[in-house]
């Protein structure tokens, strides 16, 4: 088993006002060359943006782009002609492919917008464009791991173009359970949204980061009531 652990406060860390943002990985002005990627996982943002402020139009290609709003509502505009706004508890998947122009939003101008925002190498280059955004009851993740990213199509989560799963996790305080890797060769990556956990032996506070491969298996136990968030990627 192979591990590497970043706490939340060695994240990369910028401050532009209107954004203020974690970055678990190089991203931008942040660069740490062991800290490129984790298998196909290549960025993991923490943002948070003030009210009516945003990201403006700017272009992506051949890039999995995942937006997980905690807390606060994202709008979203792109040049396929989606607009849309996503929320706490929704998930939204954009497959970059040949190329996209999107913006992202503050909805509200009273207060803040925190969301993940997360980038994936893709398993097949160049496809259509596409964007997908589904809402997951809180309920299905209480002491349970809820799927919400899937490379299968007829699963309950959105589709990625890659072989990589994502789960929600809310964990009362000593609950323990187990995920067990979905692909061989696979690695889990997780992000400690809120509580105390601990991974295989691993203690991990809140906005850590613990990856996990070479295992076949985690153990999990909740050390309070907690968030968690497991993404299963390719190592290569």
């Amino acid at each position: 088993m192979n591990t590497v652990l970043h706490k939340a406060t060695t994240r990369g860390h910028a401050n532009h006002g209107w954004l203020d943002t974690n970055h678990t990985f190089s991203f931008a002005h942040y660069y740490d060359p062991t800290r490129m990627h984790f298998g196909v996982l290549r960025v993991l943002n923490d943002d948070f943006v003030d009210g009516g402020k945003g990201f403006g139009t700017h272009p992506h290609d051949n890039m999995e782009i995942i937006s997980i709003p905690l807390h606060g509502d994202l709008e979203h505009k792109d040049s396929m002609g989606n607009t849309a706004v996503i929320k706490q508890n929704d998930v939204q998947i954009m497959s970059a492919g040949t190329g996209i122009y999107h913006s992202e939003y503050n909805k509200n101008k009273d207060q803040k917008v925190n969301f993940l925002q997360i980038w994936v190498f893709p398993k097949e280059k160049n496809i259509q464009p596409r964007y997908e955004q589904k809402t997951f009851k809180p309920e299905d993740r209480v002491n349970k791991l809820q799927e919400v990213v899937s490379p299968l199509k007829t699963s309950e989560g959105v589709w990625i173009n890659q072989d990589a799963w994502f789960h929600l996790g809310n964990l009362k305080k000593d609950f323990q359970t187990e995920y067990t890797i979905k692909q061989k060769n696979n690695g889990v990556y997780i992000f400690v949204v809120e509580g105390d956990v601990t991974i295989n032996g691993q203690v991990l506070n809140k906005r850590d980061g613990f990856g996990i491969w070479n295992t076949d298996k985690l153990s999990i136990t909740a050390n309070s009531d907690a968030e968690v968030l497991l993404m299963e990627v390719p190592m290569n």
